[in-house]
């Protein structure tokens, strides 16, 4: 009996040291036959990460997605025929590098920058009718509500001009005093300005993240905070049109709050985008609705921010160094202009791309 199961346990040894035998004997023929090619590709593969398929010439680029074809047969093979893991491991790794290789865009930041500005940017404020139109409303009703509500009682400035921005500028201050904060000489020295763009730029952008960010509590904090800041600019031209400056206050505020409103509107717009996500998520759950939304959202949050960068420049330098009203007017709505020009036109394709493209 011992002697029987001796046996059987020696001859059961023997064919499975046989068979890790021949399968270890197997896995060396499979990679004799083709471990050049993979070496040939991983070394195209190290050379396209540390640069960009671009430096390949054309033998390199053809031989890399013909090494990337040959390498995922094999590794179909080893996986079928059950070859040792560390073989499978190592295909595995260098197929997903090639793939990222042969087929992930390769675009440089400088190019993703200027597609996100001419395309990106334009095709997702055209894509956003409604959220924008959301924002303009809030502007537009504060400041209609701000102008009626000094005109019938500027007792309100007070209520709705925080007074470190108001500055003095009350309705109690003369219409000498008033105009020369319009057009006084304010030392056009280029380092208090540079000091005075900066903080504009802060306090702006921190309403903008403020609107932005809010949006998603289903868009009201966006409109309320958008409403209030047009409140302020109602009450503000309210108090100079009272002193007979409303022409220059007009022009006074063109130069830079043209660009500047409109980025604190469309920082509105991408909040209700998110909100509206939230509120009406339609097919979609809300999770999804609102990463599908975000998309659009953050672009138009980043063009808020270019703009804010625009109209801190303009406010802290421009506004100072020009004082003719006239000039103040074309620049202010000159830049409008551009910005409607931009966000419209850019990002079309042409009738000859469409065509292709069908």
């Amino acid at each position: 009996m011992d002697i029987g199961i001796d046996g059987r346990i020696d001859g059961g040894a023997t064919v499975n040291a046989g068979g890790v035998q021949n399968d270890t004997l197997r896995s060396a023929r499979f990679r004799l036959e083709r471990e050049a090619h993979w070496r040939q590709l991983d070394e195209l593969v190290t050379r396209a990460e540390k640069g960009s398929a671009a430096a390949l010439g054309y033998d390199e680029v053809r031989n890399l997605a013909s090494g990337y074809r040959q390498a995922m047969n094999s590794l179909s093979v080893a996986r079928d025929i059950s070859l040792d893991r560390a073989l499978i491991a190592y295909l595995e790794s260098l197929c997903a590098r090639a793939y990222l290789v042969v087929y992930a865009p390769q675009e440089s930041l400088g190019g993703l920058i200027s597609r996100l500005l001419s395309q990106g940017i334009p095709q997702a404020v055209r894509r956003s009718a409604l959220p924008l139109f959301i924002g303009f409303l809030a502007l537009i009703l504060g400041a209609v509500a701000g102008y009626r509500l000094y005109q019938n009682d500027p007792g309100w400035f007070y209520t709705l001009v925080p007074p470190e921005m108001a500055d003095q500028r009350t309705p109690d201050a003369s219409t000498d005093y008033l105009r020369s904060t319009i057009y006084g000489n304010e030392g056009h020295d280029s380092d208090r300005l540079a000091a005075f763009s900066a903080y504009l730029f802060s306090h702006n952008t921190t309403i903008v993240i403020l609107i932005f960010t809010l949006g998603v509590f289903v868009s009201v904090p966006s409109f309320v905070l958008t409403f209030y800041n047009g409140l302020i600019l109602g009450a503000f031209f309210a108090m100079f049109a009272r002193k007979g400056l409303g022409y220059d206050v007009l022009a006074w505020l063109s130069i830079h709050g043209v660009t500047e409103l409109a980025a604190i509107a469309i920082a509105c717009a991408g909040g209700a985008r998110l909100g509206l996500a939230v509120l009406l998520p339609g097919v979609r759950t809300r999770k999804e609705a609102l990463r599908h939304q975000a998309h659009d959202a953050v672009k138009l949050a980043i063009l808020a921010g270019l703009m804010l960068v625009a109209a801190a420049f303009i406010e802290g330098f421009l506004r100072q160094l020009v004082q003719d009203p006239t000039w103040r007017l074309v620049i202010g709505w000159g830049m409008g202009v551009f910005w409607l020009g931009w966000l419209l036109m850019g990002g079309r394709q042409s009738k000859v791309s469409r065509e292709a493209v069908r």
